[in-house]
């Protein structure tokens, strides 16, 4: 538990100087990061053939242009060209597979697909709110929502934790735990709204930042789960070992996942600022 939280109290501060400090590019890059280490995470752990070294690559380039793409404001036409590119590369090899009389899984495409395309494609929102009026402060949004909700689900769960089992997804999860989490990370998007007016200068909707909160963490609680279910149906602990205490790219990020398109979606609904 204690190499859990001193990682995470680092992953943190380092996630936070890099969208706040940092040049655009810097952001870029993470994503580029995240995507590419986690999607190799994501094949292993799904059980797509190790050995299949262009499956591997070319969801891995496509993962890493995505982000790129949408960094140098050509983030649609690069998301078509990879969606093109990696399908029709990915069914050629396959392709080829059978005529050899091999067997070819289907389903390791579609998780191709979902690891090269999809979550990057999610994530690459984090560098669509930088881009926007006010976007320093734009992107720590799903921050706040993501980093903020799991500590206090994770806290909350700990101390006061009774009922257990909700989702056999996560069994030793509380319902505590999930209430716990979807109430702090209101409370921390409302408490970040009131630190931008005060220090930032900025005219702030509150009741619409503590929306955002509530729908966020809910958002934030649902995507660890979904990272979750893929590894309960194939029977990995963790996605990895990039992080002690917390496993691959992809357990540490999944719900920054979901909750990045999550804000960028209400920001284009209704600014809070």
């Amino acid at each position: 538990m204690l190499t859990r939280i001193i990682v995470g109290a680092l992953i943190a501060p380092s996630v936070f100087v890099i969208l706040f400090f940092l040049p655009p590019v810097c952001l870029a890059a993470m994503v580029c990061l995240i995507t590419a280490v986690g999607s190799r995470e994501m094949l292993k752990a799904t059980n797509v053939p190790s050995d299949n070294y262009a499956m591997y690559l070319l969801t891995a380039v496509a993962a890493a242009a995505i982000p790129l793409g949408y960094w140098q404001g050509i983030g649609e036409q690069v998301f078509h060209a990879s969606t093109l590119v990696l399908a029709v590369c990915l069914f050629f090899l396959s392709i080829r597979v059978y005529n050899k009389n091999e067997s070819v899984d289907i389903n390791h495409l579609m998780i191709c697909l979902f690891a090269g395309l999809i979550i990057p494609s999610m994530l690459s929102s984090l560098i669509r709110l930088q881009q926007m009026e006010h976007g320093r402060y734009l992107v720590l949004l799903p921050v706040v929502s993501a980093f903020l909700t799991d500590v206090g689900a994770y806290f909350v769960g700990m101390f006061f934790g009774k009922h257990r089992g909700v989702t056999r997804v996560s069994p030793k999860k509380s319902l505590e735990g999930y209430i716990g989490g979807i109430l702090c990370g209101s409370l921390f998007m409302l408490a970040y709204g009131l630190i931008l007016q005060r220090f930032a200068g900025l005219t702030v909707n509150l009741p619409l930042m503590a929306l955002y909160g509530l729908i966020g963490s809910a958002i934030t609680e649902l995507g660890d789960l979904s990272y979750s279910l893929i590894k309960r149906q194939y029977g990995v602990k963790d996605y990895g070992a990039v992080f002690p205490g917390h496993g691959g790219m992809y357990d540490r990020f999944d719900s920054m996942s979901f909750a990045a398109p999550t804000m960028l979606l209400l920001v284009w609904l209704a600014r809070p600022f």
